[in-house]
């Protein structure tokens, strides 16, 4: 296969910011590539179009591919990589001239699919115009699913991560948390489950438009840092208090999922100024009893002796409706891989925490800010009725109920959780 003929192509592993995210850095474990916006790439408005846009997504991928295992990698194996499946955002019109930086990211990798997300941003000042992710599925000679090459897997790490361009660091004394940002407007906190990251917020973020929507890893998860030693509930929500100030985000909405809405609890209680409204997403107020806390202690030894890995198995049909986990296998690959790659110490130290927290029941009827509760209609580990119950004890509070998911609602019905949230969001203005 012939290279593309355009462009440079660099190679670029860490791009430092400057202005208000001076204090961070993206990474990218893979070259970025460097397309100039040519006369014939335009409409007639003077920007770039949609399908020239599509184009250069596909053109940026072929070429870090030639960059790492070369374009012959699936011929080679015998497959040839399908999309199954695209989505695109456009943030910004783009003029004939402007030279831009394609991020390529792995974020899901399976046995016969991968997804890439892409993070385009203008080479010169560095703000992000457009965003894509496709999902390929590796097909043979016959039509049939065959194995992802090993090599992709190689290139672009064993762990899959969230947007090259997207994901940054900041470091919170001494503790290094990884975090996406995306957008400017109203501040908008994403905070994960158990035992999860942030990229279970990935599909739910990317429609909130208008919105500076901020997904951290948790202290011990994902890709922030694993400390040894005790995690609780204060210490994440004073983590991200920090994360807040690192942003200079004086409020923000917070939407809580499972542990994520324990946490959010803890924010109220100890930073109720930096809380201007809150979602609580398949989450409850209540503390664990005897039977769950002796059930924390059993996880805890499992990951001790058999590692994160067998967590996961044991999760899977808990977490993910049933038919999610039948009609969904790339969730269900995704949720799995997530939870197999987390770090036993954060697993432990967060098992940990959910076994000691307070129970929350009492400070619900004082909650004072706007507040939605979401369920999953076939929720295994938080009944209908308890989030319901929940919910009316809020003062004033919404509740929605999203058919076809389970305890994941962003990540098995995110469309309709992301309408719902926007929803929400917009009654604030």
């Amino acid at each position: 296969m012939a290279r593309w003929p355009f462009a440079v192509v660099r190679a670029l592993r860490s791009t430092k910011f400057t202005g208000p995210y001076k204090r961070f850095v993206a990474v990218s474990s893979v070259p970025s590539i460097e397309i100039v916006v040519t006369p014939s790439d335009v409409d007639r408005v003077g920007h770039v179009g949609q399908q020239q846009f599509i184009g250069m997504f596909d053109r940026a991928r072929w070429e870090v591919l030639a960059a790492g295992p070369g374009v012959d990698v699936f011929a080679r194996h015998g497959v040839w990589p399908v999309v199954r499946k695209a989505t695109f955002e456009y943030l910004a019109g783009v003029a004939a001239g402007t030279r831009l930086r394609f991020d390529v990211t792995l974020t899901h990798l399976g046995r016969t699919s991968f997804t890439l997300q892409q993070t385009v941003r203008s080479a010169d000042d560095g703000a992000v115009v457009a965003e894509a992710e496709c999902v390929l599925v590796c097909l043979d000679g016959s039509g049939r699913p065959g194995l992802v090459p090993g090599e992709i897997r190689a290139f672009f790490g064993s762990r899959p991560s969230v947007r090259a361009g997207a994901f940054q660091h900041v470091e919170l004394a001494g503790l290094n948390v990884a975090l996406d940002v995306q957008g400017d407007g109203q501040p908008v906190l994403f905070v994960h489950g158990f035992p999860l990251d942030r990229t279970v917020w990935r599909h739910l973020m990317a429609p909130l438009t208008g919105r500076r929507r901020i997904a951290p890893d948790l202290r011990g998860l994902g890709l922030s840092d694993a400390p040894d030693g005790v995690y609780s509930m204060p210490q994440y929500a004073d983590d991200l208090v920090a994360v807040l100030d690192a942003l200079d985000a004086e409020r923000a909405v917070v939407c809580g999922l499972s542990m994520g809405g324990y946490i959010a609890f803890e924010l109220i209680r100890r930073h109720p100024d930096r809380v201007a409204a809150l979602m609580l997403i398949n989450s409850r107020a209540e503390a664990d009893s005897p039977a769950a806390r002796d059930g924390r202690d059993e996880m805890i030894k499992l990951v001790q002796d058999e590692g994160t890995a067998a967590l996961a198995d044991l999760l899977m049909p808990k977490l993910l409706a049933p038919e999610s986990l039948s009609a969904l296998p790339e969730v269900a690959d995704r949720v799995h891989t997530m939870i197999t790659n987390a770090p036993a110490a954060g697993v432990i130290g967060a098992l940990r925490a959910m076994k000691d927290r307070a129970d929350s029941t009492a400070l619900l009827e004082t909650i004072s800010v706007p507040t939605l509760v979401v369920a999953g209609r076939e929720d295994q580990l938080i009944p209908v009725d308890h989030a319901r119950a929940m919910a009316r004890r809020i003062p004033d509070a919404q509740f929605t109920l999203i058919a076809g998911a389970g305890h994941l609602v962003p990540v098995e019905q995110p469309i309709p959780t992301s309408r719902v949230i926007a929803e929400f969001l917009d009654s604030l203005a």
